[in-house]
């Protein structure tokens, strides 16, 4: 019966009114739905309702919806009153033009008479949403006291007076979402008794008085999302808190004894509100999704639990958190939770053992984030749903997904080389139901392969590349003891280079037999002739005579020729200069700071040079001896002409390279210079003169 009546309505789209007579047939009837909506009743003629009476008299109705039809509150009223005592379970009553409105006062706010008439029909819902109510005005519903649910959502409400929800004792249900309302008073839900759910969501709200809800004893549901509170001091012990979308920076001490607790799409920083949440010992969800969480201080202990199964945190900020080291044991002793978010945190790594307590989880969103590795042991071990989706997982181990029923890993960044090839055969063989399309499981490196699904890639040629990359290990291992090695030789003859060197000739001597080699006889009386300052004597006897002269030593190469023991007593002191010069085979000049202040040495060191003009040779050996610079040198006119054109020796300021700057000096006396010019005869007589 009620489904024919559904039909015969909906074709009769305009019905002007609606009368008892019409619905005689009807009576001792039960209707489940007795829909009049969108049909103009009541609107485009005046009623005589002395005339029309009760359209519904003796018929029980379920439902009644009469929404849509542009009642006012007159009409409203006029309506109720006609159809006084007939039993409505539920009355729609949607998308009136009730009420003032938001800024003009052209029609009226349901007052206490509107519902009058309907005192005796046992109305248990009624839905007046979608329409222009904008105050709730004294005693409203004061009839309706079997009234359990009431919709007032999507009108204009911006005020509740006082005692606006007078009478409705045995209300359960109040809905006043996507209103006006500014402010909330102690006195707004006076009479509400049995309210066990408010939802308030969708209005401006920003302040509460401190007793609003405090009273409402039976009260276990309070939804306040999308207002704009900036505190919630007054919430009272609920089951259920709704508070998302909203202005909060940080929670105050409230003690919360709630098991569902919604706090999305809030400012929250600071991951103490966090630890303090999870001190809440019945909750059993947390959603704190799209806050702030950004900092932490070392200073919290973990909470440990029993009850909490679900928690989302996703769109934060745990990178930041996480990479300063602290609050890694957020989640220590959460050992029944079974359900965890982490979605679009920037997150680069995981911190080691962070998931370790939660020995209960079953599912865990990673998605959206920034990870490139998933370390050994880094997922708990009873994990059965994982979604890694929207990462940057390069090469990710088979292993990690063994206890996975569901696994989303779409939209990575695969490098699709050989280092993946264990990923990809068991990509083919797992019985793991894998999310999302084959197509969006690709490759990102190497170019060629760009785009490519995973399950196209071939990695026969592998084989031969792992041989070939463990010959390029082994060549690499060689490389680098041979680098080692030689490296250490290098330090080692540099830190003991005179050890070396006296090995070198020791082992020289014996394989070779070397014997001192004895002076040539020529026409040289003199091995070479050694030029120094007088003040020098001591240190050349040591320095040089001890270890070179034979008359120092039966061991020693040369004959040497030097002032204080070959110099003729009482011959001109030129005279015996240029005697040393043209009979010895090399001139060897030890110039130091007393040998630059001796005319007599610079003078001899200027005749030296003659004689390597006359024999055409390199006959002039120069030892500087002492931290003499360049610019030193270049000031003495003969000095600075030879060093222009000639290498020249320094002593070294190391002892251990003594010996070697020794045998160095005895090759360069030993070396035999190239011949003289056949055509010699100005070179002699150039030396008469001198002579």
């Amino acid at each position: 019966m009620a489904d024919h009546l559904d039909l015969l309505l909906g074709v009769l789209l305009m019905i002007s009114i609606l009368c008892e007579e019409e619905l005689k047939p009807l009576q001792g009837k039960m209707l489940s739905l007795f829909k009049l909506k969108s049909t103009y009743l009541y609107i485009r003629v005046s009623v005589d309702w002395e005339k029309c009476m009760n359209p519904f008299r003796n018929i029980q109705l379920e439902t009644l919806d009469v929404s849509n039809n542009g009642w006012t509150v007159a009409i409203t009223g006029n309506f109720s009153n006609a159809i006084r005592g007939s039993q409505i379970s539920s009355l729609i009553l949607t998308y009136h033009i009730m009420g003032s409105g938001f800024g003009f006062q052209n029609l009226k706010d349901p007052d206490e008479n509107i519902f009058t008439g309907l005192e005796r029909s046992s109305v248990e819902r009624l839905d007046l949403s979608h329409g222009y109510i904008f105050s709730l005005n004294p005693r409203l519903f004061k009839t309706l006291k079997d009234l359990k649910v009431l919709n007032l959502s999507h009108n204009k409400i911006n005020r509740i007076a006082e005692k606006a929800f007078y009478g409705l004792e045995n209300l359960q249900i109040l809905n006043i979402s996507y209103n006006l309302l500014g402010e909330l008073y102690n006195s707004n839900f006076e009479g509400l008794r049995s309210v066990a759910y408010i939802d308030l969501q969708k209005n401006h709200i920003g302040i509460i008085q401190d007793q609003t809800f405090r009273f409402l004893k039976e009260l276990h549901t309070l939804d306040l999302r999308d207002n704009a509170l900036k505190t919630i001091s007054f919430i009272p012990d609920l089951l259920t808190v709704f508070l998302g979308g909203n202005k909060l920076v940080t929670l105050p001490n409230v003690n919360f004894k709630a098991n569902f607790i919604h706090l999305s799409e809030n400012k929250l920083e600071n991951l103490a509100d966090l630890y303090e949440l999870l001190r809440v010992s019945q909750l059993q969800t947390l959603i704190l999704n799209q806050n702030r969480f950004s900092s932490c201080s070392p200073s919290h202990a973990p909470s440990g639990n029993p009850n909490l199964k679900h928690l989302f945190l996703g769109e934060n900020m745990l990178q930041l958190v996480w990479e300063t080291g602290f609050c890694w044991d957020v989640f220590k002793g959460l050992s029944q939770l079974q359900v965890l978010y982490l979605n679009n945190n920037y997150l680069n790594f995981l911190p080691p053992g962070v998931f370790s307590d939660l020995t209960a989880l079953r599912g865990l969103s990673l998605n959206s984030n920034r990870l490139t590795i998933l370390p050994p042991g880094s997922l708990p071990a009873n994990l059965e749903i994982l979604d890694i989706s929207r990462n940057h997982l390069l090469s990710p181990d088979p292993g990690l997904f063994a206890s996975l029923s569901m696994l989303d890993i779409t939209h990575n960044e695969f490098i699709c080389e050989c280092e993946l090839r264990t990923f990809i055969s068991w990509l083919n063989q797992t019985n793991v139901t894998l999310l999302g399309s084959p197509a969006d499981i690709y490759c990102m490196y190497p170019n060629s392969l760009l785009g490519v699904s995973l399950y196209s890639v071939s990695m026969e040629d592998c084989d031969e590349e792992e041989v070939f990359k463990s010959l390029k290990f082994s060549l690499y291992i060689l490389f680098i003891v041979t680098l080692t090695l030689f490296l250490m030789s290098v330090l080692i003859v540099a830190k003991f280079r005179g050890f070396c060197f006296i090995c070198y000739k020791t082992a020289q001597r014996l394989l070779f037999h070397d014997r001192p080699q004895r002076r040539e006889s020529d026409r040289y009386r003199y091995d070479a002739y050694l030029c120094f300052s007088s003040k020098d004597f001591e240190w050349v006897q040591n320095a040089l005579l001890k270890h070179l002269d034979t008359q120092y030593s039966d061991r020693n190469r040369f004959h040497l020729c030097f002032e204080e023991r070959d110099f003729v007593p009482g011959e001109n002191h030129i005279t015996n200069i240029q005697a040393a010069i043209w009979s010895s085979r090399k001139i060897v000049c030890l110039v130091s700071r007393h040998f630059l202040r001796d005319g007599w040495c610079l003078e001899a060191f200027s005749y030296a040079q003659t004689r390597c003009l006359s024999d055409l040779s390199s006959v002039l050996i120069m030892v500087v001896v002492g931290s003499l610079s360049q610019y030193q040198l270049m000031k003495h006119q003969s000095i600075r002409g030879f060093i222009q054109k000639q290498q020249y020796l320094r002593w070294p300021e190391d002892l251990q390279d003594v010996g070697w700057f020794l045998n160095k000096l005895s090759q360069c006396i030993l070396k035999k210079e190239k011949g003289k010019k056949e055509d010699s005869r100005i070179q002699l007589r150039s030396i008469a003169t001198v002579s």
